[in-house]
């Protein structure tokens, strides 16, 4: 039997504001609102957006013997990050690997303290708390924090709209966490975000969620976004998303994430190693890979989507790799894609044929990302 979608704690609210609901990773979401997913994606843009990720998993780690350093140490068993190094208030991504090296999901992690807090996808929860569980239940304490929701405030205005409900919210830098009050609610913010631009993640419990989304929604640069413009945000910011760009099939090396691999958790590092597929990564890392993640640009006005097959030559007999995702790029003007090409087809400049409704449409590899990030650092 199908199961019945979930709903946020701020299902009443979308519907209120009149969204598209649609099913996503079970749960009835808003994929847009009355404005479009254009208007939505350029409003975030040039002002702010507002977002429902309450569908995100948020998981509690704890040390049992109350040394938050206990707790980093057993987490750097399952992702190649450095969490040791983590200080007090700050966040960091992070991926969950495979023995072989595939990724099972990415995840942010923060240093709240006395624990851990990670946020995973919403597809992937069970799985992974389950995985954490398993692997730190001996020396940590593991809770999914199913009594949380979770928005996301992103854009050029997002920082004077949350500033209006406390001044505390401009000080923070990119990937600093602090916990504060908004509206009346005891929130957990992270200046961080998924779109390319400035912005916060704010967690609550869940009878505080309406009440934190209408005060910013009251702001006069601020309007609520669906997952439609979400896609088309991270898709111009060359944000991977878990389950086309990113899966157990591809490594962070291939996967072009090799940047969140520090310095002290590779070969020749204080804490090198000791996670799953260390050695296939390491391998990958000194010598390359086969294949890589590439943005792409298509020429013309058709949108290049997941799941098209590339090639080197213009009768389609040379393969070259795959789209993994893409769409039209509304900030950009055109269409944008990524997708997993030879390394020998990878570089910057190359044209490549995109199998496209029987046609072979020239594409071209592009350095990411295609919107330049606007972090405050």
């Amino acid at each position: 039997m199908t199961q019945p979608l979930l709903r946020t704690p701020l299902y009443d609210l979308h519907i209120e504001l009149g969204a598209r609901m649609v099913p996503f990773a079970g749960y009835d979401m808003p994929v847009q609102y009355p404005a479009g997913v254009m208007a939505e994606h350029l409003h975030t843009r040039t002002k702010a957006g507002l977002f429902d990720v309450s569908h995100m998993g948020q998981v509690r780690i704890r040390p049992r013997s109350g040394n938050i350093a206990d707790a980093a140490a057993a987490l750097e068993a399952l992702v190649p990050a450095d969490i040791g190094g983590l200080k007090p208030g700050r966040q960091r991504y992070a991926v969950f690997t495979t023995d072989d090296g595939g990724i099972s999901d990415d995840l942010m992690v923060t240093n709240m303290g006395e624990w851990l807090l990670l946020v995973v996808n919403a597809a992937c929860k069970a799985a992974d708390f389950a995985h954490v569980h398993k692997a730190l239940n001996a020396t940590c304490t593991v809770e999914m924090l199913d009594g949380r929701a979770l928005i996301a405030l992103q854009g050029p205005a997002a920082e004077a709209a949350l500033v209006a409900l406390n001044p505390a919210a401009a000080a923070m830098r990119f990937m600093d966490v602090a916990e504060m009050a908004l509206a009346g609610v005891n929130c957990i913010v992270s200046r961080s975000g998924y779109t390319g631009e400035d912005g916060y993640e704010i967690g609550m419990a869940n009878e505080g969620a309406e009440t934190v989304a209408r005060a910013l929604l009251a702001q006069p640069d601020v309007a609520p976004v669906g997952l439609g413009a979400r896609d088309s945000l991270r898709l111009e910011a060359g944000l991977c998303l878990y389950g086309a760009d990113i899966d157990l099939t591809t490594t962070p090396v291939e996967g072009a994430l090799e940047w969140s691999i520090q310095k002290s958790r590779r070969p020749g590092g204080a804490r090198a190693g000791s996670y799953p597929g260390a050695q296939i990564v390491a391998d990958q890392l000194a010598d390359g890979t086969t294949r890589r993640r590439v943005g792409l640009r298509a020429e013309g006005r058709a949108p290049v989507r997941g799941g098209v097959a590339l090639f080197a030559d213009e009768a389609g007999q040379v393969p070259a790799g795959q789209v993994t995702s893409g769409a039209f790029g509304p900030s950009v003007g055109g269409p944008v894609a990524m997708g997993y090409v030879a390394t020998d087809h990878a570089a910057v400049g190359t044209r490549l044929f995109a199998s496209v409704r029987g046609r072979l449409l020239p594409v071209s590899v592009v350095a990411l990302p295609f919107v330049a990030a606007t972090f405050k650092r």
